[in-house]
């Protein structure tokens, strides 16, 4: 793989879907519809997903896809892939909440190594660098890259006084419960995968999710925070979160800076 040009290929797919769904999002009411699951999908999901597939799959026509708005891709049994969430945070992006995000990432033998996130509304880009390093670039965003800034996780979380983000749409008291064995300082809510990247930035140390995930919700977000020094693990046991899996589906999950002192599972 020639990751300076799948770095620049998923930056500029990225940045052309968040273009798209911001006309969509700024634009007269859009329909809403329910898959088969009862999850909400809208026009931007599809047109976001139409324009990153194609772009992909014509630049590594190699390489496996993976994408949430394509059910005839979710039977695959695959180790090295790429994976696409074209619009994760669609309950956000109905509401008109501002967290929702765009995910293109790219897993090598069940590890995702490169990824981009981001979030047009709130102007916020995160992907690794070729490198493996995770940058944040700041806007505004054109054809080449702009300003950059390494980002890093929190290198001395202080375990009496942790920063806590949690999903907003997500919230459940299994998770409350699990957080109360935290020192916490403060508690943020974001929407989709952005909680990686508020960890990945030092924004916050810890990110518990006790509820259903799929690959392609976490898998760039993922990326970003590991190339930022973070890790993804099991709830379960505590042992790195993999893809590839059956189905695409996740266990739960807890990403954090690794100075965060793990408490078990309850």
């Amino acid at each position: 793989m020639q990751f300076d040009r799948l770095t620049f290929e998923m930056r500029r797919l990225a940045l052309a879907a968040g273009a798209r769904i911001m006309e969509i999002y700024e634009g007269p009411d859009f329909e809403v519809r329910s898959k088969t699951d009862a999850s909400p999908v809208t026009e931007a999901d599809e047109a976001a997903d139409t324009l990153i597939a194609e772009g992909l799959r014509a630049a590594f026509p190699d390489i496996p896809l993976v994408t949430e708005e394509q059910a005839d891709t979710h039977g695959q049994r695959l180790s090295s892939f790429l994976i696409v969430d074209p619009l994760d945070g669609t309950k956000e992006f109905v509401q008109r909440r501002g967290d929702f995000t765009v995910n293109i990432a790219y897993v090598q033998d069940g590890v995702p190594v490169r990824g981009v996130v981001y979030a047009p509304a709130k102007g916020r880009l995160f992907y690794t660098a070729a490198d493996g390093g995770s940058v944040e670039e700041t806007g505004p965003f054109g054809p080449q890259p702009g300003a950059i800034r390494p980002i890093g996780v929190n290198a001395t979380p202080d375990n009496r006084a942790l920063m806590v983000v949690a999903s907003k749409s997500h919230r459940d008291q299994a998770t409350d419960d699990y957080i109360a064995q935290y020192g916490v300082r403060d508690m943020t809510s974001a929407g989709s995968s952005l909680k990686f990247c508020l960890v990945a930035t030092g924004e916050a140390d810890l990110y518990p999710r006790l509820g259903r995930t799929m690959e392609w919700d976490t898998a760039a977000g993922d990326a970003v925070l590991r190339g930022a020094g973070g890790e993804v693990v099991r709830f379960d046991d505590h042992t790195p979160l993999t893809y590839g899996k059956p189905g695409f589906e996740n266990p739960f999950f807890i990403a954090y800076a690794p100075g965060v002192l793990l408490h078990p599972k309850g």
